[in-house]
């Protein structure tokens, strides 16, 4: 972002940086904090939240940075920070309520803890950047309600596919264009794999099992589908998005799709598997002007009616610094939902029994798959995000979406709390 850096050099220069505290400090946490303090001048991480301490303490520590503080109050929060001295603390409302911290980053991947902080750090006037597209596809427009009516910026983050769809729409748009479909390039997606048949990928990338199941078994990239329609106000094409297997590159792949149709819908978001760049992702619009159409054919982006952008690569914590910076000194969101478009929806990955308990996102028992959050609603569809904990009042079979009719929901959770809310706040209303 060429203006952020720029920015953050003045900060930099002024003995002023930017201060963050970071909520999580696993995989993606601990490269977000040594992205931070090694190759972000004018930004500062301050804290960290573990639900383990030497958790947090090792994001600092793998980074090369001794003279951690445990704190245990705000005030020995806020001295610390005044003081140049790296924070580590298992009480993560400390983080939401310290003076002297601009920007927080939600990296837990958690939705029911997730949603607590976030509603906590809103309360306290806290900008708040995500890197938690489960949480966010589940009640970020509901969140974002709230981030409103705060003064404050709710921003999922760049690095991410999501992002930087995000960046790229916004991009197409800015120079004229029509963006119709936003796309994420997979290189597999197979609904039943499980923490068990993805262990040794695990182990080799020390990741954990059950979030590389979740991008094998498409839980995570519908979700992150998901937040780039609720951010543009795309569409699904049908359930579980159209998902084409395709081998060559994606500037090759637009007869795939009808115009009318993605015209008709207001554009939708979806996936496809194998294509070129691998770890890229892509936006296709439409530019309706005759004498841009033979300046583009010119400048070898064919045709049309489809224009083909992309992005190669999306390398996550190296981005997130960007994002934390655009909310802090710009007060930019880059993405937030409009409203609920697309949700993601719980999908039986066995036969599930009568008397069960669900297990969470990534695990055995279920994986996402999108839906148009008008059909979720009417066909009263159990979002993917409340699955966990769930327990099961008769069997579902396999591959069959569940309703919240199927099950009983744990007691007391803020996550469903939001998320009717969500759903009374954005009903249509009667003509």
């Amino acid at each position: 972002m060429i203006i952020v850096d720029t920015a953050l050099k003045a900060r930099e220069e002024a003995g002023n940086p930017v201060r963050v505290g970071m909520i999580g400090a696993g995989f993606m946490g601990r490269g977000i904090a040594n992205q931070i303090i090694h190759s972000v001048p004018g930004m500062e991480l301050v804290a960290v939240f573990n639900r383990s301490l030497d958790g947090a303490k090792r994001a600092f520590e793998e980074a090369d940075v001794d003279h951690i503080q445990t704190v245990k109050t705000v005030a020995e929060l806020e001295d610390a920070i005044n003081s140049g001295k790296p924070a580590v603390t298992d009480d993560a409302s400390l983080l939401c309520k310290a003076e002297n911290i601009d920007v927080l980053v939600e990296v837990t991947g958690t939705i029911e803890f997730g949603a607590q902080i976030v509603l906590e750090a809103i309360n306290n006037s806290k900008h708040v950047v995500m890197m938690n597209a489960e949480l966010d596809g589940t009640v970020g427009p509901m969140l974002k309600v709230y981030a409103d009516k705060a003064g404050v910026i709710l921003s999922n983050c760049d690095g991410d596919q999501p992002g930087v769809e995000m960046n790229l729409y916004r991009y197409v748009k800015s120079i004229g264009f029509t963006p119709l479909l936003c796309g994420n390039i997979k290189g597999l997606q197979d609904r039943y794999r499980n923490p068990t048949t993805q262990a040794s990928f695990a182990a080799k990338w020390k990741q954990a099992a059950y979030m590389v199941t979740s991008f094998a078994d498409g839980t995570k990239i519908s979700f992150e589908q998901a937040i780039v329609a609720n951010a543009t106000g795309m569409k699904v094409a049908q359930r579980g998005m159209l998902g084409y297997d395709f081998r060559g590159h994606v500037n090759d792949m637009t007869h795939l799709y009808d115009v009318d149709q993605l015209k008709s819908l207001g554009g939708i978001v979806d996936y496809v598997v194998g294509a070129q760049p691998a770890a890229g992702i892509f936006v296709y619009a439409t530019n309706d002007d005759p004498k841009h159409q033979h300046y583009l054919n010119y400048y070898k982006l064919g045709e049309g009616p489809l224009y083909s952008f992309y992005t190669p690569y999306h390398i996550c914590h190296f981005e997130v610094p960007l994002s934390l910076a655009r909310a802090a000194l710009f007060n930019d969101a880059v993405m937030a939902p409009i409203k609920p478009m697309v949700d993601v929806v719980a999908t039986a990955k066995i036969d599930l029994k009568e008397g069960e308990t669900l297990d969470g996102i990534g695990y055995y028992m279920t994986y996402g798959q999108c839906e148009n959050a008008d059909v979720t609603l009417t066909q009263n569809l159990l979002p993917m995000g409340l699955a966990e904990g769930c327990k099961l009042k008769r069997p579902v079979a396999k591959d069959t979406v569940l309703t919240y009719d199927d099950v009983i929901l744990p007691e007391g959770r803020v996550c469903d709390k939001l998320r009717a809310e969500q759903n009374a706040y954005f009903a249509p209303t009667a003509v």
